[in-house]
């Protein structure tokens, strides 16, 4: 009967403490200091767009040598394996911290022989040698120490390291979508090297070749020694720029290997020139509502908040009674053989109560910190989202700049060519002197190795506008991809 009634006064207990109140406030999304569209005057088209959520990196890059370095980034990046397990981290400690929601059972047993003088028990022994010789033997279940969560500390606690938890989720996301952005935009940045060294090599045969026809015409006493060493200006001039294209790409290809994890063995696929249109798909930037649920990094500043809110709900639950409950039940006989009988059963239950009364105002400054936190979260969080604007904003202005750049840069190419023709065929006539020839190649290379950079920057704010919406799923998705790609492709040193 005692057993039964204990039972009914505990269980109550326990489950009014599981259904406590809850002193945390109420979560309500910061107001956002955005614009309702993306102030752009491009015109996407529709049937080639996609929103950005909807295509996964495999799909969205179409270069076969790319999807095999951001393969082996994903697999082999230090960092992402450091922030892997962080995650691993702070899962073990939102488990940890709501374990202490339901009661820890400890279970022991123990066996003990004891050997002490009768004249300890009894005076009238003092003086003799007798002893007294007995056994011990008991098997317990315990709960040491159970709070009632009456007031929602313990579930805030708890709640507080799962959101925490949660934002180190979100924080391996954001950092694998920038490690994907940062392969492609290192990758974008070698293969303009690569084909901006291929034009300074041609460059510089063929002003090696001028120089010597040079040398043949001053030998010859046609031309002047100015001729011969404006020619011979052009050609260390050349120089100049490769050495300088295949330090920088080298430097570039080092930092490659540091982001996918070291030196990638085997040969590589072929790569599509950096002219080539196809690169990856056309992205819709889709509303800036939408960045909310797919930007990874504003996700983890809402769960940053969220935790921060589940704080002053912990703190606020400390200025009442913390209510604990123990209890053991076992057996404890001196004999071994009857040890598991109702007569030699042992219980005890208890209860311990515990109220602040005075603490030189700690409880307090306590809640003013959690409120203060949470201030601080809430510009951290309206920061990520304007600068998630911003970042999608500015990339969707440079996509189109970056198009009308190149449609330009390619004409301003296409008419150094013709006033290079124009002034060689000039000085051949004896109609111009030879500087206006090194002056028209000059600027015929810079005019190219130009477009070579704008075309890869345009790359890499592609890139950058697919990182800014948030990218895609982890996982492939079906979608139907095009096959408009150029044909001509060549192998990537």
């Amino acid at each position: 009967m005692r057993k039964c009634l204990h039972v009914r006064l505990v269980l109550p207990l326990f489950c009014c403490s599981l259904a406590a109140c809850n002193f945390a406030p109420n979560y309500q999304q910061p107001q956002l200091p955005i614009a309702d569209r993306f102030d752009t005057t491009e015109t996407a088209n529709p049937a080639a767009a996609h929103l950005a959520s909807e295509v996964d990196w495999q799909t969205f890059f179409a270069d076969p040598q790319l999807k095999l370095l951001i393969e082996a980034a994903l697999e082999h990046n230090r960092d992402l394996a450091a922030s892997i397990a962080r995650i691993e981290q702070a899962r073990a400690f939102y488990r940890i911290q709501n374990a202490a929601r339901l009661p820890q059972v400890n279970a022991n047993a123990g066996a003990t022989r004891t050997r002490a003088p009768l004249g300890s028990f009894d005076p009238e022994f003092d003086n003799t040698d007798i002893s007294v010789q007995f056994n011990q033997y008991n098997v317990q279940a315990a709960v040491t120490s159970f709070e009632l969560d009456f007031w929602g500390r313990v579930r805030n606690t708890s709640e507080a390291a799962r959101r925490r938890y949660l934002a180190t989720v979100d924080a391996q996301h954001a950092f694998r979508l920038s490690l994907i952005g940062n392969v492609a935009s290192n990758y974008y940045a070698i293969r303009s090297g690569e084909e901006g060294i291929e034009l300074a090599q041609h460059t510089l045969d063929s002003r090696r070749y001028a120089l010597e026809v040079a040398k043949m015409r001053l030998d010859a006493g046609v031309t002047s020694m100015v001729d011969y060493d404006q020619a011979a200006i052009l050609v260390t001039q050349a120089q100049t720029q490769l050495a300088e294209l295949q330090r920088t790409t080298a430097q570039q290809r080092h930092l490659l290997e540091v982001l996918i994890g070291g030196p990638l063995s085997g040969s590589l696929p072929p790569a599509p020139p950096i002219a080539d249109a196809a690169q990856f798909r056309e992205l819709d930037a889709g509303l800036p509502s939408a960045l909310l649920i797919d930007r990874p990094d504003i996700q983890q500043a809402e769960q940053q908040l969220r935790a921060a809110n589940a704080d002053i709900g912990a703190a606020r639950a400390d200025f009442f009674p913390r209510i604990a409950l123990t209890g053991s039940f076992g057996y404890v006989s001196p004999e071994l053989g009857d040890l598991f009988v109702p007569a030699k059963q042992a219980w005890s239950f208890g209860a311990l109560v515990g109220m602040p009364i005075f603490d030189a105002g700690q409880r307090q400054a306590q809640l003013s910190q959690a409120r203060a936190r949470r201030d601080e979260l809430v510009a951290d969080y309206q920061r990520t989202v304007q600068n998630a604007f911003r970042e999608v904003s500015d990339a969707l202005v440079a996509r189109q700049r970056y198009k009308e750049q190149i449609a330009a840069q390619e004409q301003a190419v296409q008419a150094q060519r013709q006033l290079a023709e124009t002034a060689e065929l000039r000085y051949e006539n004896g109609i111009s002197i030879y500087l206006e020839v090194v002056d028209a190649r000059r600027n015929q290379f810079a005019a190219e190795q130009q477009l070579i950079q704008l075309r890869a920057t345009a790359l890499q704010n592609g890139v950058s506008l697919y990182v800014a919406l948030g990218g895609g799923p982890d996982e492939p998705r079906n979608v139907t991809q095009s096959t408009s790609h150029a044909e001509g492709v060549h192998p990537s040193n």
